[in-house]
């Protein structure tokens, strides 16, 4: 089977065939109780599920993650200790596929559960700018409606890349993926995304560990100052050979 096979799906519309991204909803269970439901594009729906959990800081001891054991649709199984924070016992979360911050009471409770960054990697900045050419985006190509995370060394060879109609899922997968091999913190690695640089693509970014996240859109201001509070080098605008730097310029050549 194609392997984008399950990002999109055959639309008809002025008498034409067209491929569109496809959206469903997704129910995250721990220990069999219902934690959160997110609007997404199906497929490594273990790694959003896990990704999304350490985003939010609750990840503890992970044992693994897979389809619910009714079987039931639209439901992935996370296999892991949750940790406890204030306030946590009777949160539940909605998360739309545009905004990972939604439905969320107030700004306190994004806190960010992340040390400040170690110092490295030295990059060079053509080769940041570079970085979005070089992202994988084959479901973008076929609907115009998928954003994509991909994870590079700092020699800029792509590790691992994603898809999602919702930017903060597409990390929450490449997360995702790294914390079920064992891969994390992602210390000397860079995280690169296909649109803008919002404060929840910077929170999911420190607390992953990854010292360098470049866009190919604008910044927020939020995110800015998250990411000079966590030593983490934010980029954006990068396209054409160009890239801003707007935090921790030290890492680029």
């Amino acid at each position: 089977m194609d392997a984008t096979a399950r990002l999109h799906a055959p639309l008809r519309h002025d008498g034409r065939e067209d491929r569109v991204a496809i959206e469903e909803p997704l129910e995250i269970r721990v220990g069999g109780q219902a934690l959160a439901v997110t609007m997404r594009t199906p497929g490594h729906d273990e790694e959003l599920a896990v990704g999304f959990l350490h985003g939010e800081g609750l990840l503890g001891e992970l044992r693994g993650a897979g389809p619910a054991a009714d079987l039931a649709a639209n439901v992935v199984e996370v296999d892991a200790e949750l940790r406890a924070r204030p306030g946590s016992a009777a949160r539940r979360f909605y998360t739309t596929s545009s905004c990972g911050v939604c439905g969320r009471g107030a700004l306190e409770e994004v806190a960010v559960h992340a040390d400040p960054l170690p110092p490295g990697p030295q990059v060079a900045r053509d080769l940041l700018a570079a970085l979005p050419d070089r992202l994988a985006q084959p479901g973008f190509a076929l609907t115009g409606g998928l954003h994509a995370t991909g994870l590079f060394t700092a020699a800029g060879e792509l590790l691992l890349a994603r898809e999602d109609v919702g930017r903060h899922n597409a990390m929450d997968k490449v997360v995702g993926r790294r914390a079920l091999d064992g891969e994390l913190p992602l210390h000397g690695l860079i995280l690169c995304v296909s649109g803008r640089l919002s404060f929840e693509l910077v929170q999911k970014a420190a607390v992953a560990g990854a010292p360098v996240l470049v866009g190919v859109g604008a910044p927020t201001t939020l995110a800015v100052s998250l990411a000079a509070d966590r030593g983490l080098t934010l980029a954006g605008f990068a396209r054409r050979g160009a890239v801003n730097v707007y935090t921790r310029d030290d890492r680029v050549t």
